[in-house]
Order: C-alpha cells, then structure tokens, then sequence
C-alpha cells in the first residue's frame, strides 16, 4: 500500500512539471531521492518515463478537435471538395509534419546515445545547473520581448524552419536533465518570435509524438512482464499522471494569456540552488 501512495505522489508530480517548464525529469529524480520506490532500477527506469502516457493522453483528450485529422465537420482545409477527400484535413495534417520535423532531432539522439546520457547526466548536480540555467534565460527572453509583438501567434503559422529549430532546443532537454523538454521548447519558440500560447501549444502537441515514442522504447527494453505490484505501480501513477495534466494544461494556457513565463524562471532558480545546497551537505546524491 506504501508504494501505492508513493506511485500517486509520483503521478501528481508527472502531471504538474510535465507542462509547466520546470522540468519533469528533474523532479522525479528529486523525488525519487527522499521517496524511493521499492522497485527494481530496471522498472523505475521505464516507470519514469512511461508514466508520461497519461500526461499525454490528457493532450489528446483536450486538444482532440486540433490534433484528429479526419472528418468532414469543421473542415476549414479540406484535401478535396468531394469523394474522401472531403473527409481529410489537410491543415491538421500540415501540422502533423511540422511536429514530426521537430521530433527528428531529439529522436536521432535519443535513439542512439539515450542509455549513455542517462548515465553520464542524470545527478543531482546536472539538474540544478540546468534548472537555474533555463530559469535565468526565460527572465532574459520575457525582458528582451517586453513590449515586442509576436511574430507567429497560432500553431498553424509554425513552418518548417520554425519547427526544426524548437526541435533542436528539444534535443537539450533530451540530453540534460533538469532542462525541461517543456521549458526548452518554449524558450527557443519565444527566441524566435513566436507568442507564448502558441508555443505553449505547439510544446504540448510536439510531447504526443515524442512521449509515445520514449516510452515504447523503455517498454520493449523492459519487456511485459510485470509483477503484480510493477503494474499496479505503473496503471495507478499514469492515471493520476492524466487526471492532473488535465487541470494543470488548462491552468497553464489560462495564465500565460495573461502573464509571462518570468515566474517559472525565478522558481528554477530558487529550486536549482536548493538542490545543490541539499547535494552539498549530503541530503541528497548519497
């Protein structure tokens, strides 16, 4: 039952760093460090990481109508004015493309170096750096473009060019955690002109390619054998991974119509420095 509580308090966290750029990964390292669940390093490995598919199932069920390509209601775009063209949104498909080019970056790497960098970089130490790093650059970003109006303000605008470079910012995230894929994205959205609901936007609807992805590839390295505990474990922690995403994407595109993402970087900062104080005096990295 303990680690039943341990996998809610897991999924809470998943859900609310997910969105906001602070950094999941980041978190669920910390967390895992005063509440560790009794499991073994292969399944917290994949637990991590596949716990994500609720989060994502939140972005589906709430931007559905954006992200579903077929159907001949609301069809502003369609491929043909008849037959079963008619049924195919090619504006929604023109959006799966620029997602997918904003994918390859991170997927090459992840692909190919994933096990080395999760090695080399996922510590305490990498995080806070990070987590201070991007906080101080979302306070930078948000005063440069104080005043300044937003070159692209829908995701329909992205263009191939735009959405490859949010892709490469991704890709830091996909190497250091403590980055935020989130928070990566955003920033180099922001950097480009993009406004802040359209890269927040763009950022949720970039995770369901990119999560799904992740996490079938720690599912077919740890395989479908799961003790009985393993998946409950995981079941519980997705569904509340879900249930949380729900209110904390809502929250976010609320917020952000009116604020900036400067918040967000001030509590990078103060949480980077907290959690290098923790490393230093031994609380945490043992």
């Amino acid at each position: 039952m303990i680690e039943i509580i341990k996998a809610i308090l897991f999924g809470i966290v998943e859900g609310i760093t997910e969105w906001l750029p602070i950094s999941s990964t980041g978190h669920m390292i910390l967390l895992n460090e005063i509440c560790t669940l009794k499991v073994s390093e292969e399944f917290y490995s994949m637990f991590e990481v596949v716990i994500q598919l609720g989060a994502i199932l939140a972005v589906v069920v709430l931007f559905w109508k954006q992200l579903w390509p077929f159907g001949k209601k609301n069809n502003k775009a369609p491929l043909s004015d008849k037959g079963m063209g008619a049924w195919v949104k090619k504006d929604i498909f023109n959006l799966w493309f620029h997602i997918l080019v904003a994918c390859i970056p991170a997927a090459v790497v992840g692909i190919l170096f994933d096990e080395m960098f999760e090695a080399l970089f996922y510590n305490y130490t990498t995080v806070a750096i990070m987590l201070i790093l991007f906080g101080i650059a979302f306070i930078l970003i948000e005063n440069a473009r104080k005043g300044k109006d937003a070159r692209i303000t829908e995701t329909e605008a992205i263009d191939y060019r735009t959405a490859l470079i949010i892709g490469l910012f991704q890709l830091i995230a996909a190497v250091f955690p403590g980055t935020s894929r989130s928070g990566a994205t955003i920033v180099g959205a922001l950097l480009i002109g993009v406004s802040r609901t359209a890269a927040a936007e763009f950022t949720f609807f970039l995770a369901v390619p990119v999560m799904l992805g992740a996490s079938l590839l720690k599912l077919l390295k740890f395989g479908l054998s799961f003790t009985g505990l393993e998946a409950a474990i995981l079941l519980v922690g997705m569904a509340v991974a879900f249930g949380v995403s729900m209110v904390v994407i809502r929250f976010l595109l609320g917020y952000i119509r009116k604020h900036d993402f400067k918040v967000f970087g001030w509590y990078r900062i103060v949480l980077g420095i907290l959690v290098l104080a923790a490393g230093l005096m031994g609380f945490i990295g043992k």
